[in-house]
């Protein structure tokens, strides 16, 4: 059977990763949604992007940007966004890639192609979220990969579901409107990285 997946806010954990997916064990059928937040913090980011791109020989991979992308990628253009790379873990990500340079080196096509957003069915997977009142389209960037409280505490009113990440919870948020998987990897010594499988209209949840 088909399913849909979603996994965010590996941060570096490797072993994390490996563990969830050797625990969902994809099949050709399968569509995962990586929702950003690949790097920093912990110590194997460049594994971690390696190890996303590989998956997309097994089955179908999206992959979404997340806060922590998008401050690397624009870390050289903005001293705000340098600010938050280097103070957030990009130290770890450096190291992991030999230095700063060899980011957009070794993986420039991977985060210069990755998307905001991604619709498959009734659910909308996106990094942080939305800004409630503000139509799909017309949303910033900057929302849709920082926004916090006011997106989580209230509802959206889009037609979808919307999986995101980016808010880290000691366990997955379920509302009727909304689900958080970012359970702390990476952030926490022994947060467990959490993946939402969505199969037959129902939900749960798979963790490392």
């Amino acid at each position: 059977m088909k399913r849909l997946i979603g996994i965010s806010d590996i941060h570096g954990e490797y072993e994390k990763l490996c563990a969830v997916i050797n625990n969902i064990s994809p099949q050709r059928d399968d569509t995962i949604v990586f929702m950003g937040d690949y790097i920093d913090r912990g110590a194997k980011s460049k594994e971690v992007v390696d190890k996303l791109i590989e998956l997309g020989d097994v089955c179908n991979c999206v992959y979404l940007i997340g806060s922590h992308e998008y401050a690397m990628l624009h870390a050289k253009s903005s001293e705000y966004y340098n600010y938050l790379f280097w103070n957030y873990g990009g130290d770890a990500t450096a190291k992991s890639y030999g230095n700063f340079d060899n980011i957009m080196k070794i993986h420039g096509d991977f985060f210069n192609n990755l998307k905001f957003y991604y619709i498959q069915d009734n659910y909308l997977f996106i990094h942080a979220g939305i800004r409630i009142g503000v139509p799909l389209e017309e949303q910033s960037e900057e929302d849709m990969v920082y926004i916090r409280t006011e997106f989580y505490k209230n509802k959206h009113h889009l037609p979808y579901k919307i999986i995101f990440g980016h808010t880290e919870f000691d366990t997955p948020q379920v509302q009727d409107d909304k689900i958080c998987i970012d359970t702390g990897c990476g952030k926490f010594k022994n947060a467990s990285l959490t993946a939402i499988i969505i199969e037959n209209s129902n939900e749960y949840f798979i963790s490392s």
